[in-house]
């Protein structure tokens, strides 16, 4: 009888920077990237996307969109989703490491392996590079959460979108520099618009123009931002919005 080998930390670290990074769509075994990833660690592609389903299932987001994953989470999958939660940043560095170390970087372009190639040359010092690594890890974890739309537009353009902070970055403390439920999916235009607090989020999740923007007889602004003004945001697939800013 064959023996059922248990998960290792390093794994499960590969498994969450996998799921952070993936749309809930693509968590299948006949994915490229989870075929890569499985050989990398030493499991087959349906063993990966069964843990990957296991994550999903911890994730609230994903319950409350309809999609609940499957059931069958270890307490050590529980332990490091609590884990990933209470240090955004240390996660991002140690699911980097240990899809480094296990060749584990994905097929797909991954800003994390041209960071790592960077990191190789000595391009920048410790501190930057770690940097670095916390902000394409947080816009890969918020391009996926949002299945790479913008979430008031549906935009789809990957170059056009960007992971915009709900807290700023400059005002939010380390944890939530790099926590994607501090993340929004925005269009550039729409991001730019958010930054200079011309529109906002409610706590019913729904788009507020500001009255200051009322111009008359500008149909750019009447289409691309007036329009939307009371309309619902497409919820995250996963990593629901933490804190919105009225």
């Amino acid at each position: 009888m064959a023996v059922r080998r248990g998960w290792t930390r390093q794994q499960l670290l590969v498994a969450y920077g996998l799921y952070c990074r993936l749309p809930f769509g693509k968590l299948h075994d006949k994915n490229p990237d989870i075929i890569q990833v499985a050989e990398a660690i030493g499991r087959t592609p349906s063993a990966l996307a069964m843990k990957l389903g296991n994550i999903a299932h911890i994730d609230p987001a994903s319950a409350a969109i309809g999609r609940a994953g499957l059931r069958n989470a270890s307490a050590k999958d529980r332990a490091l989703w609590e884990e990933m939660h209470n240090d955004w940043g240390r996660f991002a560095a140690e699911s980097h490491q240990a899809m480094r170390e296990a060749g584990a970087m994905m097929a797909t372009k991954d800003a994390a392996a041209e960071e790592d190639e960077q990191e190789r040359r000595g391009a920048d010092r410790p501190a930057q590079t770690m940097a670095r690594i916390g902000q394409n890890f947080f816009r890969a974890a918020v391009l996926s959460a949002y299945d790479e739309r913008c979430c008031i537009t549906g935009l789809s353009i990957p170059s056009l979108l960007v992971a915009s902070h709900i807290v700023p970055w400059k005002s939010c403390d380390g944890r939530d520099r790099v926590n994607p439920r501090n993340g929004l999916l925005l269009s550039s235009l729409h991001d730019k618009a958010f930054d200079a607090g011309l529109l906002t989020i409610d706590e019913a999740l729904r788009v507020r123009v500001s009255p200051r923007l009322a111009v008359a007889g500008d149909p750019f602004f009447l289409l691309a931002i007036k329009n939307y003004d009371g309309r619902p945001i497409a919820l995250p697939e996963k990593f629901e919005p933490e804190k919105i800013i009225i």
